[in-house]
C-alpha cells in the first residue's frame, strides 16, 4: 500500500524536475540572444500552451473541463507566471544584472519562510539552515566571488527584483491552497501568459525575425524550462515537500553554470567548487526530515521482515 509520505516524496521528486529544467534556461537563452524579452516570453509560453493543448486533446474532451476554475485560481496562477517575468525584466532594465538576479533569487528562501504559514506545515531549524547554506552557494555563483556594487540610482530595479522574488514565492506557496485544481490547468495559464506577453511586446518592442538557431532555442525553451517545468512545479508545490523544493531550487544556478562550463561558455573555478559544496550540503540538510522518515520506513520494513 502506498503511504502518504511516499506520495509526498514522489511529488517532491516530480517538482525537482522543474529545477533540472530551469538549469537549461541560461544555455537556451544564450542561443536566443537578440530576441526582445516580451517577444521571447510570448513565443515560449505559446509553445508551452500548444504542447499542453495537444496533451488535453489526447486525454479527451472531458479534460478541457479542468480549465473551468474560479477567478482567484487564474489570478494567482497567471499573476505568478507573468508577474515574475514582468518584474524580472523591469529589474534587469533598471539595475545591474548581478545585483538584480541576486535579489530576485531570494524566492527559494522566501518559499521556505512563507510555507510556515500553510496549514499542517512546520518550519524546522534544518529547513532554514539548509536554505541559507544554499543561498550562500547561489551568491557565489551569481557574483563569481566578486564584491557587489549597490547604487541607490538603481532603486527601481532593486524594488522590481524584490517584487519578482515575492511574486514567485507567493505563487508557489499559495498554490498549495489549490490542491484540488488539476495540473492540466497550467495549459490555460500558459496561454494567458503568452497573450499578456504579446500585448506587452506589441506596445514596447519591435518584432525580430528569429534565426534558425534562435527558433531552436525558442522551441526548446517552450517545451522544457518554460513548458514542462511549470507543470511539474505546479504538481510539486501542491503535493510535495515545499520546504525541500525551496532549498533544492538553489541547485538551478549551479547546474546551469556547470552546463555552461561543459559547453565551453564558462570557466571552472574554485568558487564553483565551493558553491557546489554549499548548495548540495544545504539541500541535504533541508531534506533531513525526508531522509530520516525514509530511513525510518526502511527500518520498520526490516523489523517486520
Amino acid at each position: 500500500m502506498t503511504t502518504a509520505p511516499n506520495n509526498q516524496l514522489r511529488a517532491t521528486l516530480i517538482g525537482t524536475v522543474a529545477i533540472l529544467l530551469w538549469a537549461l534556461l541560461a544555455l537556451f537563452t544564450t542561443w536566443a540572444k537578440g530576441i526582445p524579452p516580451f517577444q521571447l516570453l510570448a513565443l515560449t509560453f505559446f509553445i508551452a500552451f500548444i504542447s499542453g493543448f495537444i496533451v488535453l486533446l489526447c486525454k479527451g474532451k472531458q479534460s478541457f473541463l479542468s480549465l473551468k476554475q474560479k477567478p482567484v485560481v487564474w489570478i494567482v496562477s497567471v499573476g505568478g507566471l507573468f508577474g515574475y517575468h514582468l518584474f524580472y525584466f523591469i529589474a534587469l532594465h533598471n539595475a545591474p544584472a548581478v545585483e538584480a538576479s541576486l535579489i530576485a533569487y531570494l524566492w527559494p528562501l522566501l518559499i521556505v519562510f512563507f510555507s510556515a504559514l500553510l496549514p499542517g506545515e512546520k518550519l524546522y531549524w534544518f529547513h532554514i539552515a539548509g536554505t541559507l547554506t544554499g543561498l550562500a552557494g547561489a551568491v557565489l555563483i551569481v557574483t563569481k566571488g566578486q564584491s557587489l556594487s549597490w547604487n541607490t540610482d538603481h532603486y527601481v530595479g532593486y524594488i522590481a527584483a524584490i517584487a519578482c522574488a515575492l511574486t514567485w514565492s507567493g505563487y508557489s506557496v499559495l498554490n498549495r491552497k489549490f490542491k484540488q485544481v488539476p495540473t492540466d490547468t497550467v495549459t490555460g495559464f500558459c496561454g494567458a501568459t503568452a497573450f499578456l506577453g504579446l500585448v506587452f511586446h506589441l506596445f514596447t518592442e519591435s518584432w525580430i525575425n528569429p534565426t534558425t538557431t534562435q527558433w531552436f532555442a525558442i522551441v526548446a525553451l517552450g517545451l522544457g524550462p518554460v513548458g514542462l517545468a511549470f507543470f511539474v512545479w505546479d504538481y510539486g508545490t501542491k503535493h510535495g515537500d515545499i520546504q525541500v523544493l525551496g532549498a533544492l531550487s538553489y541547485g538551478a544556478p549551479l547546474l546551469s553554470t556547470l552546463l555552461l562550463i561543459a559547453v565551453g561558455l564558462a570557466q571552472a573555478s574554485w568558487t564553483i567548487v565551493i558553491a557546489c559544496l554549499l548548495i548540495v550540503g544545504g539541500a541535504l540538510l533541508a531534506s533531513l526530515d525526508i531522509l530520516q522518515s525514509k530511513k525510518g520506513r526502511t527500518s520498520s520494513r526490516e523489523t517486520v521482515s
